[in-house]
């Protein structure tokens, strides 16, 4: 497979943690429009509680820098290590669908025993890309 198939999975990531980005600042927007948080409150996020919807959204553009990095990290080093394989650009398109699913499920309805599930799932994809990125530069290649 072509190195750059790893680079697809990669950016559709990319713009998952955009489209979070820009729905935290329109919930922030929003709160501070809707006076449910003063706008002084972003300045060092003290002196009032954010709305449960701007929350949400923050801790997931938060959480998208968190495993998503181990994520980047296994594709970049499949690339450089010449490892992409057509089981590395499932598991990576996997962990993708399954971070999409996470970030429907979390700044919608935000139900925790189906969050957790499909976070677990995304664990399990990015556990097997590594596990499969190991075994290939073991054998040599």
């Amino acid at each position: 497979m072509s190195n750059a198939s790893l680079v697809y999975p990669m950016c559709a990531l990319f713009a998952l943690t955009v489209f979070v980005l820009v729905t935290m600042f329109r919930r922030r927007v929003g709160a501070v429009r809707a006076e449910q948080v003063p706008a002084k409150y972003f300045r060092v996020y003290q002196g009032a509680a954010e709305p449960e919807a701007s929350a949400q959204a923050s801790r997931h553009f938060t959480n998208l820098f968190e495993a998503p990095t181990l994520f980047y990290v296994a594709c970049v080093t499949a690339i450089a290590t010449q490892q992409v394989t057509l089981a590395m650009v499932v598991l990576a398109w996997g962990y993708v669908l399954a971070r999409v699913v996470h970030a429907w499920i979390h700044l919608g309805a935000n139900r925790l025993t189906p969050r957790i599930r499909i976070y677990g799932v995304s664990w399990l994809m990015l556990l097997a890309m590594w596990i499969t990125l190991l075994a290939h530069v073991a054998r040599g290649g």
